[in-house]
């Protein structure tokens, strides 16, 4: 009786549950198989981190968010009558007050979350008077350290108006908040630079 011939190597390849006869390309099969698992797991492994960031994007959007307040509050410094708690008292007529650039607060909360944005309301009030007697901060250094000790770091560039801003972060595990104000503008002898109030939001 007459072998049959063996079939060409590219039928044995798909379906994979295709039943072949003995000699019929099964280490071709064989390789496009590892090299199609392969090709998968590569893939894998680059687009996690993206997809990961889309999905928690994705639920940031769809998410309401809800304020969350620090359960401390240290500065680098503060000018009299002007502590650095002034920026979480829901007032905006107070502000945090020092005598120049490079000055830090640093927020901690109570357990980890996802901070969703922040708002800062920049100089000394909101009122325009108000707002045009001290010096103001342009640019502000953001680091937010999570649980796990990651740190998250930023730049952040004001507007020169009275009023809250609202600046987006979209990270996880937040533990701890410092800003570092930078960029003073109107600063001169007897002014300072002031901030008046910093809100924080979480995913709820």
């Amino acid at each position: 009786m007459e072998k049959a011939a063996p079939l060409p190597w590219w039928r044995t390849v798909w379906p994979f549950r295709r039943r072949v006869r003995a000699g019929s390309g099964r280490g071709v099969r064989l390789i496009v198989i590892l090299v199609v698992v392969v090709a998968l797991c590569a893939a894998g492994l680059f687009l996690l981190p993206a997809g990961r960031a889309l999905f928690e994007d994705t639920r940031d959007k769809l998410s309401k968010a809800t304020p969350v307040t620090p359960v401390d509050i240290k500065a680098s410094g503060a000018l009299p009558g002007h502590p650095a708690t002034n920026t979480t008292d829901g007032l905006n007529n107070k502000y945090w007050g020092v005598p120049g650039p490079g000055a830090s607060v640093t927020y901690t909360f109570r357990k980890p979350f996802r901070l969703v944005d922040l708002i800062i309301t920049n100089g000394a009030s909101t009122s325009p008077e108000a707002y045009a007697r001290q010096a103001r901060a342009l640019q502000v250094d953001l680091e937010v350290t999570t649980a796990d000790g990651t740190r998250h770091d930023k730049q952040l560039t004001l507007s020169d108006k009275p009023g809250p801003q609202t600046i987006q972060t979209g990270i996880s595990d937040a533990k701890t908040v410092r800003l570092t104000l930078r960029s003073p503008v109107d600063l001169s002898r007897g002014r300072h630079l002031a901030l008046a109030e910093v809100e924080f939001f979480q995913r709820s």
